[in-house]
């Protein structure tokens, strides 16, 4: 299919849902910050996208690790005081 065809359709569809427009890579990106949240790790969410690389993927989508890095460091802080819930 041609991208053009893809974002057309794209367009069809959320008009007939009586959504707003956006943009393709609104979807994209979308998908990656939830998956992210969501426990994907970061090497497969990179070849999923395409990305050249785990880094590159992690620089593009650094407000999310920001955030997840501090619940990690929550979890890890539960863990080593003995207070985590299993």
């Amino acid at each position: 299919m041609s991208p053009d065809s893809v974002l057309h359709m794209l367009q069809r569809v959320l008009k007939r849902a009586g959504l707003e427009r956006i943009r393709f890579h609104d979807l994209r990106h979308t998908f990656s910050v939830l998956a992210l949240q969501n426990g994907v790790d970061v090497k497969t969410l990179s070849a999923m996208l395409g990305h050249y690389s785990a880094g590159f993927t992690l620089d593009t989508y650094a407000h999310v690790t920001t955030s997840m890095q501090k619940q990690a460091a929550n979890a890890v802080g539960n863990f080593l005081s003995g207070t985590l819930q299993p």
